[in-house]
């Protein structure tokens, strides 16, 4: 899990040093107006101090209301390229020139890229020329771990499969070139669904145009392996049952912060990687989650079933600790023991910290739907009983559970049943639009158009794709794993079976399946320099899984913390021959954002 072998910090070092020229171009005081969204992701490139190191000394967000009185210099509005957006700074713009005051010089900054339209629309309102200046500052890929990046795009699926709009794949090769810039060009490339090709094509025309000026870097990632998601989207709908995942489904987590009851922490203090929001602390626990935290990088990729009794392994390793005191008996023992106090108030809060989160996760368990809502899921994944109306579903509708459970659970019958009966699916529409409301039916038609909902066409292929995947797996060992399965206790994300089987036996041993998931399969190879091949001792030629080396593996259209947990577990089987992986995705998904991504409600 360390991502050794590829060092992704200097992805965000050369993030820091376009953000660090454009700050330079601009003297004097400064305060920043986020998009929202940004500001999180942007926290992974550079914090508060670092700013603040460079004379930002206020920071605002962009909405409706007037930003509060200040006396910078110089004001920079860091926004998406999205016309709404444009619509709120025009808006605070006019508000602060009417409130008057010191004179001060406005700055867009466009994140990835400027946008014609977004230009457009400030001239619309007639604010263009108040800006200084208009730039774009390239932010593409946040590092969130030694392993892991992504490009905070929770709307690229979205955006592909409702609006047909293929900005985020421009984005993807982008980022993708940016990659092969810094760690070299990658020599061969995979990539299954229609998505994957099409960034794949883009990738080779952004290369063509660089000509002969590409960066003479010796590859340090063996093989890209593109995943649309389109072509996996059973594994988005399975309940995640890692620690991390559950942490996720629950809580909700976000540029890898977690909001928590804060009733549940009542003492404030100083855990390793958590920060307390102290104007709401009654209410809200912000805990940061990250490896740099030994425990938490010990439990996140568990299965759930396997963290009580780690977490009770380590809490009687914390009194054994203190217990210590007892057998100094000379001034320097006693002076050894208090010397490691402080590390061990870290240790102890970090045990404390992560054993309420984990009574917090099993009481949701014990709570509600979740256990039945879970054996029909299990039921589904094992092609049982899918292609009638269920009674359970129909339950779930009747008690009103959250729509949410309740669309998660009829996609993923639809799709291992390769689509409804015209009845069957008619009778689900009807019954959400009855409990829930008409203003849901936009969504059901969105869900229609992403694929996630359909009318049968022919026999199931699941039945097929299951068998010769091995994606169910009977008797999975939950505590010490021996094969990805355990990430949702028997049942292994397509996706990742698709990243194995491609390391061994290869792809071509399962072409019959291949032909069954949607979109075209890719095997290319790019020819490296003739320089860079003989300082690297190989052609460029297609690797097998035995020369192990580095694989990135890139989710175009979001992936799920069970999916980044089983390549994980690929990787720690690097001993026998098989590469090491790193992950990069759009963005980190679970089903319920995965479904509220391609939600609209009707207004009346």
């Amino acid at each position: 899990m360390t991502g050794g072998k590829v060092d992704f910090n200097l992805i965000r070092e050369a993030t820091r040093l376009d953000l660090v020229k454009l700050l330079e171009k601009i003297g004097g005081n400064k305060a920043i107006v986020w998009d929202e969204q940004l500001a999180g992701a942007f926290s992974h490139v550079a914090d508060y101090s670092f700013l603040r190191s460079y004379d930002v000394c206020k920071m605002f967000y962009i909405s409706k209301n007037k930003l509060p009185q200040n006396n910078v210099a110089h004001v920079i509005f860091l926004s998406r390229p999205q016309t709404n957006l444009m619509d709120l700074i025009n808006q605070q713009l006019r508000m602060e020139e009417v409130k008057g005051g010191n004179r001060k010089e406005y700055h867009l900054w466009l994140v990835p890229r400027i946008s014609l339209l977004c230009e457009r629309r400030l001239q619309e309102h007639g604010v263009r020329g108040s800006f200084t200046s208009i730039s774009e500052l390239p932010l593409l890929l946040f590092r969130l771990e030694s392993d892991l990046m992504s490009m905070e795009l929770p709307m690229c699926y979205r955006d592909l499969q409702l609006d047909s709009d293929p900005s985020g794949l421009f984005h993807i090769a982008q980022s993708l070139m940016t990659v092969q810039g810094i760690f070299g060009l990658i020599p061969n490339i995979y990539g299954k669904g229609p998505a994957a090709k099409q960034v794949y094509e883009l990738m080779v025309r952004m290369r063509r145009e660089m000509g002969g000026n590409e960066p003479q870097v010796t590859p340090q990632i063996d093989q890209l392996i593109l995943i649309d998601r389109s072509v996996d989207l059973i594994t988005p709908l399975a309940t995640q049952l890692t620690y991390e995942g559950l942490v996720d489904q629950f809580f909700g987590i976000n540029n890898c912060t977690v909001k928590l009851p804060g009733d549940r922490f009542p003492q404030p203090n100083s855990e390793q990687g958590s920060t307390i929001d102290e104007t709401n602390f009654q209410e809200v626990k912000t805990v940061q989650l990250s490896s740099s935290e030994a425990l938490f990088a010990e439990i996140r990729d568990c299965n759930f079933s396997a963290v009580g009794p780690r977490l009770s392994k380590h809490a009687k390793s914390v009194v054994a600790q203190y217990e210590e005191r007892h057998a100094a008996k000379t001034v320097g023992e006693l002076k050894q023991f208090v010397q490691k106090i402080p590390q061990m108030e870290v240790y102890k809060q970090s045990v404390a910290l992560h054993t309420t989160i984990a009574e917090l996760i099993q009481e949701h368990i014990a709570s509600g739907n979740f256990r039945p809502a879970l054996q029909m899921e299990q039921e589904f994944l094992k092609g049982l009983d899918t292609d009638k109306i269920n009674p359970f579903i129909e339950d779930c509708i009747a008690q009103k559970e959250s729509l949410y459970v309740v669309l998660r659970l009829i996609c993923l019958q639809c799709i291992v049943n390769s689509g409804f009966k015209p009845k069957v699916l008619e009778h689900y529409k009807r019954d959400i639009i009855h409990t829930y409301g008409f203003e849901h039916f936009l969504t059901l038609e969105n869900l229609e158009k992403a694929g996630l909902l359909f009318v049968q066409q022919g026999r199931s292929t699941y039945a097929t794709i299951r068998k010769t995947m091995q994606l169910t797996v009977d008797d999975v060992s939950e505590q010490n794993p021996t094969d990805m399965s355990y990430v949702h206790s028997g049942y292994a994300p397509l996706s990742v079976r698709l990243v194995e089987f491609l390391q061994w036996p290869g792809w071509r041993a399962i072409t019959g399946v291949l032909q069954l998931l949607p979109g075209p399969t890719l095997t290319e190879t790019q020819q490296l320099p003739s320089a860079l091949r003989q300082r690297r001792g190989s052609g460029g030629s297609v690797q097998s899984g035995a020369d192990g080396g580095t694989a990135l593996v890139f989710f175009i259209g979001g992936c799920t913390y069970s999916e980044i947990a089983a390549l994980r577990f690929l990787s720690s089987r690097v001993d026998q021959g098989g590469p090491e992986y790193v992950i990069a995705t759009t963005k980190i998904i679970n089903g319920t954002s995965y479904l509220q991504s391609l939600s609209d409600e009707l207004v009346p």
